[in-house]
């Protein structure tokens, strides 16, 4: 088989091709790795690839006696620079972090090598998880491979960028407020925010500690849901995982007939580009030609969720970036004159980006005496009434769905001086993390100037099963990454 062949096969075509012996797990290796060196560069998707560690890894592999037992056996899989990685660095995209390489593995990079994954490397992503668009990286933007003049969006864009361009067929990444499901949709992928809980967080740097998922970014919903059967399931060394068990998709077109359907109205109407407009009417007509039964809905709380959201991660982020401080690891300010609050103080002020200083801030004043009520709780407040709100939406209907995001790719530079504009590019996608309810985005269409757009589905409290199944069969109707490839 071609090495043009092996980059665009699947997670499961690859596990499926090597147990046949069809081709060899050198071949595979060697595909992605010579795909990456020649693609990567154009798209800036990396901040971290080693032939040396990735050859260590497959030289461990040969050695197994039953590779068959391995789901995910010979899979190249990239990995979000804010996940723990004993073997290569993990610096959150932020020079504050600059050549910091854990001594532990994250759990799900555990699970991932257990599997037989081959983890290829780490990626790019906004500065500790805090953007929509990969342009507040301390490597530099991300390229979007349908378009290098826009954003691949944020803060995943470097997993979403990679799995786009056929780099590799997985990556991980994480999810705060979007940051899986945004990048999916502006790079035409899949990608899956579980139920909060689902995946183990340990070893996932945290930003906003509530709302933090981790999640795969993949061409398919079958490699989608490969990869979360592998990474979920409860982990003793986080408290807040749940127990659950395994997720086999069945795949049959009779489970979407009468099932009902939730269109969020407040997130079809004005703010939306026309080309999304109607890629997602397309999208809801698709689903009633299968038998579902949709109906608008409305859940007027989601018009206050860009608020909750950041009083609510901006005050976990202050509280969990305030242990970077120069001391233990990461950057420290040289000046050898400085007292230990100069320290403190001088260490952070050249490591943190100007984002993330933006929301420590924003955080640390809502947080703060006299304002702790009229701001973080009160947002608390107002996250409990949208969770009862979608609990009720839920006794009524079995999916809801959204655009993934109100526009297509936007270009590089035209947001980062509006950061109102930026922040409501993840309206669609903030109330998922804040109910803390499962959701995909699958590609639904294509604009007339040949960007990517998204569908959003989400299920209730721990129904991954269900919204994997639904989108596999929506996916399989519509074949749009049989249709479109994009150009690097």
């Amino acid at each position: 088989m071609s090495s043009t062949k092996i980059s665009s096969l699947s997670a499961k075509a690859i596990v499926s091709g090597l147990a046949s012996r069809s081709f060899a797990l050198d071949d595979v290796i060697a595909t992605f790795v010579e795909r990456t060196k020649k693609v990567c560069p154009a798209l800036n998707s990396h901040v971290f690839f080693s032939e040396e560690v990735i050859s260590k890894q497959v030289d461990a592999l040969k050695k197994t006696s039953n590779p068959e037992s391995y789901p995910l056996f010979g899979v190249p899989v990239l990995v979000k620079d804010n996940i723990c990685t004993m073997d290569m660095p993990t610096t959150c995209g932020s020079k504050i972090l600059a050549g910091y390489v854990p001594q532990y593995d994250a759990t799900v990079i555990s699970r991932l090598r257990n599997a037989g994954a081959v983890i290829f490397g780490k990626t790019n992503q906004d500065e500790f998880a805090m953007g929509s668009s990969n342009e507040n990286s301390a490597y530099g933007p991300v390229k979007n491979p349908w378009d290098l003049e826009r954003v691949p969006g944020g803060s995943s864009g470097g997993s979403a960028a990679a799995v786009a361009a056929e780099l590799v067929p997985v990556a991980l990444g994480s999810d705060t407020g979007g940051s899986i499901r945004q990048p999916a949709s502006f790079c035409g992928v899949v990608g899956l925010k579980p139920t909060y809980g689902a995946v183990s967080r340990y070893g996932l740097v945290a930003y906003g500690s509530s709302l933090d998922c981790i999640g795969p970014i993949t061409r398919s919903v079958e490699d989608a849901a490969m990869v979360f059967d592998v990474i979920s399931g409860h982990d003793p060394k986080d408290a807040t995982s749940l127990h659950s068990g395994s997720r086999e998709i069945p795949n049959s077109e009779a489970m979407v007939s009468k099932k009902r359907i939730g269109v969020i109205s407040e997130l079809i109407g004005t703010g939306n580009d026309l080309d999304t407009t109607h890629s997602f009417k397309e999208a809801v007509l698709e689903l009633k030609a299968l038998g579902a039964v949709v109906e608008e809905v409305s859940l007027p709380e989601i018009e206050y969720s860009i608020a909750m959201y950041y009083l609510i991660a901006t005050a976990e982020a202050s509280s969990n970036l305030a242990r970077f401080d120069g001391i233990r690891f990461g950057h420290r300010s040289s000046d050898p004159t400085q007292s230990l609050k100069e320290l403190y103080l001088n260490s952070r002020s050249e490591g943190f980006g100007k984002e993330v200083k933006q929301r420590i801030m924003l955080g640390t004043f809502a947080l703060s005496s006299g304002y702790y009520d009229a701001y973080y709780g009160k947002a608390l407040n107002a996250r409990e009434q949208l969770k009862s709100a979608v609990k009720r939406l839920f006794s009524q209907y079995d999916f809801l769905i959204s655009p993934t995001s109100p526009t297509t790719a936007f270009k590089i530079g035209e947001k980062i001086a509006d950061p109102l504009s930026m922040y409501l590019s993840d309206i669609g996608t903030i109330a998922a993390n804040l109910a803390g309810i499962p959701a995909i985005s699958i590609p639904c269409g294509m604009s007339e100037s040949r960007l990517p757009i998204g569908l959003q589905i989400m299920a209730p409290w721990n129904q991954e099963t269900s919204l994997l199944q639904l989108a596999g069969i929506y996916e399989k109707k519509l074949k749009w990454s049989e249709r479109y490839k994009p150009n690097v």
